[in-house]
Formats: C-alpha cells, sequence, structure tokens
C-alpha cells in the first residue's frame, strides 16, 4: 500500500468533493447537472481506486470523512 498514493486520491476526492460545494455556496449562479454528474463519478472513479489500496471498509471511511467535512 503505497501511502502517496493514498493521499493522491485522497486529495482528488476532496476536490471534486468541494467542487461540486461551490455550486452549492453560491459561487456559480446555475449548477448544470451535468457538471455535478461528473463530480459524482470522479468521486466514485478515486473511490475505486482506493479500495485498490485498503478495504472497502476503510476507502468508505476515508470517503465519508473527507466529504462529511470532519
Amino acid at each position: 500500500m503505497s501511502q502517496s498514493e493514498i493521499a493522491r486520491i485522497r486529495e482528488q476526492i476532496a476536490l471534486e468533493y468541494q467542487s461540486v460545494q461551490q455550486i452549492f455556496g453560491g459561487f456559480t449562479p446555475t449548477a448544470k447537472h451535468e457538471f455535478i454528474t461528473r463530480r459524482q463519478e470522479n468521486i466514485a472513479s478515486h473511490f475505486e481506486e482506493l479500495t485498490q489500496h485498503m478495504s472497502p471498509e476503510e476507502a468508505m471511511q476515508t470517503l465519508i470523512q473527507l466529504t462529511s467535512g470532519n
């Protein structure tokens, strides 16, 4: 398990999630469905990458931590 690879994937998930949050925070006046869908797809892809480096349970816990703001 490569800690740097996990850190890279965690950062990507956080960036995707922040991107979606900005839409709802008022930075973009009109949220496009395609934009949100693409961010969700990217997060799912990064989650799958995480499961290659840790158990699915650990990957889910990481995803929850990154998207809950904790």
